[in-house]
C-alpha cells in the first residue's frame, strides 16, 4: 500500500479470514484489494485493540464521529459514529476541524509514521535511508522475484500502466546480482 492508503484504513476494510484489506478510494480515486501478511495478523489485531478502546472513551464522552467521505455522511449519518467506520491507525489526540469545527479524531498523519520508522532504523542500526515508500519498492520486488507474474503486481500495486510496475524488474536485475561488474569479470578470467 502506499502511506496514504495504508494510515486511512478503516475497520471494516481489514478482512482477517482472507487475510486481505481492500483499499478505498486508492490512486485515481480506485478500490483494489492487497495481501495481508498472515505474520502481521496478530500486530494487526493488538492495534485493532486499542484502537477500540479509544474508540469507546471517545463514545462515552459522545466524540465518536469519525470523518466519511464523499457523500456518505449525509446518506448514512450514523455510519461515523460506528465502530466499522473508525480508523485502523487513529491519532492518539483530538482535533477540531477548521472548516466545521467539529471535535474528532483522524488517523495519524503520514509526517508521524516517517518519524517513527526513521527511529526504528537507527534503533536497528540500519545506516540506509528507508522510507515507507522503499517498502513498497521491497515488496513489490520481491514479488517478482518470488515468480508473480507483473500483471498480478501491477494489480496489487494500483498502478494503471504497466510500464510503472515494470521499474520494480529493473530492481530486481539489480538486487538479485544479474548483471556482473566488469571488473569482476576480468578478475575471474585473470585478465590485468
Amino acid at each position: 500500500m502506499r502511506l496514504s492508503e495504508g494510515l486511512s484504513l478503516r475497520v471494516k476494510d481489514v478482512d482477517f479470514v482472507r487475510h486481505v484489506v481492500i483499499v478505498r478510494s486508492g490512486k485515481d480515486d480506485k478500490d483494489r484489494v492487497v495481501i495481508m501478511p498472515r505474520s502481521l495478523a496478530p500486530s494487526l489485531r493488538e492495534q485493532l485493540a486499542g484502537s477500540r478502546a479509544l474508540w469507546a472513551a471517545d463514545r462515552a464522552a459522545g466524540r465518536s464521529r469519525v470523518y466519511m467521505p464523499h457523500a456518505l455522511d449525509g446518506k448514512y449519518p450514523r455510519a461515523g459514529q460506528s465502530w466499522a467506520w473508525h480508523w485502523v491507525f487513529q491519532a492518539s489526540k483530538l482535533s477540531v476541524g477548521p472548516l466545521t469545527g467539529v471535535e474528532r479524531r483522524h488517523h495519524l498523519f503520514e509526517e508521524r509514521l516517517a518519524r517513527q520508522l526513521k527511529q526504528a532504523c537507527a534503533s536497528a542500526g540500519i545506516a540506509r535511508h528507508v522510507t515507507v515508500h522503499t517498502l513498497r519498492q521491497y515488496s513489490a520486488t520481491h514479488l517478482l522475484q518470488a515468480g508473480t507474474d507483473i500483471r498480478t503486481v501491477q494489480e496489487l500495486l494500483g498502478h494503471t500502466n504497466v510500464s510503472s510496475t515494470m521499474i520494480y524488474t529493473h530492481l530486481l536485475k539489480v538486487a538479485a546480482g544479474v548483471t556482473a561488474s566488469p571488473l569482476d569479470v576480468c578478475w575471474r578470467l585473470g585478465v590485468d
